[in-house]
């Protein structure tokens, strides 16, 4: 029995981790669909604690949430965070991703003092589980999570300290998001020939959740130095980098519109 269950432990890993890749790929639709066909899978009436269909449903809602979604599955996240007991480290980091997942769309729908809230609580949490299992990426994309959410309250010198401390330990999937942030916290002071100068000073990352984002906080610093005809040009391409690859719904086609109307003079959506 304990070598039938280890196969299946391990034939559920592999299937997780091939979701992942093609996740990491920008197969937005066609993983989110796998990962809910597993959750609703049959199972076992013996097992109180479905993990596969926690797992499942854990990618499913992240899924939504990097495409655009996460207004759409808000309460989902939050129902799966009560269902989820910490009942044992591999449990408590999964309730983890989805807490940190439900501070990304908090930040999204601008509810940035509950966004900072969440991601503290977050960090706290890995924190006390640094000693039974490595948490380095989460923690990242939870500090990218809260400089973010200290961005929407204005507080750009704490979100730059943030992004500007941990990208030397950040790689991808975390290090365009915190590369961006640094971008924007230097915009929000003012900085704009420095932060021309550092979004230029890096290769964009080529991921389908990253569409748009660089070229946003790019034509940010453009328009700030009043580089009118560059800034529109450049935000013209976040808009459509966003409107390509994002879902409709996604913040940062809000946000590309937004900033387009302002560097040319025209209501959004004109």
């Amino acid at each position: 029995m304990k070598r039938i269950r280890t196969t299946r432990d391990s034939a559920r890993r592999e299937l997780f981790a091939r979701l992942e890749l093609r996740y990491r790929a920008g197969e937005y639709e066609e993983v989110e669909a796998a990962a809910r066909a597993l959750a609703a899978a049959p199972r076992s009436a013996r097992r109180k604690r479905p993990l596969s269909g926690w797992q499942a449903r854990t990618l499913a809602t992240g899924v939504a949430v990097a495409h655009g979604r996460g207004a759409e599955v808000l309460g989902e996240l939050e129902t799966l965070i009560a269902e989820l007991e910490p009942v044992n480290a591999e449990v408590h980091v999964l309730r983890l991703v989805v807490r940190n997942n439900r501070t990304a769309v908090l930040v999204g729908l601008e509810r940035y003092g509950e966004a900072e809230t969440e991601a503290l609580g977050v960090l706290r949490e890995i924190t006390r589980l640094a000693h039974v299992t490595p948490l380095w990426k989460l923690e990242l994309s939870a500090l990218e999570n809260l400089a973010g959410a200290l961005c929407g309250q204005g507080r750009f010198e704490e979100a730059e300290e943030i992004a500007r401390g941990n990208l030397p330990r950040a790689e991808e999937p975390s290090l365009a998001p915190l590369h961006a942030t640094l971008v924007r916290s230097l915009n929000g002071q003012g900085r704009y020939e420095e932060a021309l100068s550092e979004a230029r000073g890096r290769t964009p990352h080529r991921s389908r959740k990253d569409s748009g984002r660089l070229d946003l906080v790019t034509a940010e610093a453009l328009h700030g130095l009043g580089r009118r005809d560059e800034a529109e040009d450049v935000a013209r391409r976040a808009l459509a980098d966003c409107e390509h690859h994002l879902h409709p719904a996604h913040p940062r086609i809000r946000e590309a519109r937004v900033l387009l109307a302002r560097v040319t003079g025209s209501e959004p959506g004109a």
